[in-house]
């Protein structure tokens, strides 16, 4: 790892990788982002994203897309894979799922805009794609999230 990564106290990123046995919002990192003048996307996909059903306790399985807008600060991707395959042990709905991971990143780095897409498979026969998203008050990207959201259309 670079000693500017060290510097800023990243404790994943080229250590021996340990799993969380269930939720764990505190292995998220994050670093500082060298453009914040700059209006940018920064684009996850974890397509292997599990959490238990919190009724039946069988597994959910789903992809997790986020997409953010960063300020200064930027979540490091290790401790992003981390923090999302605790859920495998964790028993909440889809829609929370979603909600737990926008809001957990909010508040790990204040993004100027985020936005958080579950692409769950079928249970009984039904798929659940929620999607939840979220723009810094005040200013334009408010603005941009509300309009991301009158019109999201999952296809």
């Amino acid at each position: 790892m670079s000693e500017t990564r060290k510097d800023e106290g990243l404790k994943s990123l080229g250590a021996k990788t340990r799993y969380s046995m269930d939720y764990a919002p505190e292995v998220l990192e994050t670093f500082a982002n060298k453009h914040p003048d700059n209006d940018y996307w920064v684009q996850f996909n974890c397509p292997e994203f599990t959490s238990l059903c919190p009724i039946t306790g069988q597994p959910d399985f789903a992809e997790i897309r986020i997409s953010y807008v960063p300020a200064e600060r930027m979540v490091e991707s290790k401790s992003l894979k981390l923090y999302l395959f605790s859920f495998r042990n964790h028993g909440d709905f889809h829609e929370d799922c979603v909600n737990i991971i926008m809001k957990d990143l909010i508040h790990l780095m204040e993004p100027k805009y985020i936005e958080v897409t579950g692409i769950f498979t079928p249970r009984g026969g039904i798929s659940i794609y929620p999607y939840a998203n979220y723009g810094r008050k005040g200013t334009r990207y408010e603005q941009l999230a509300e309009h991301r959201f009158m019109n999201h259309n999952m296809q």
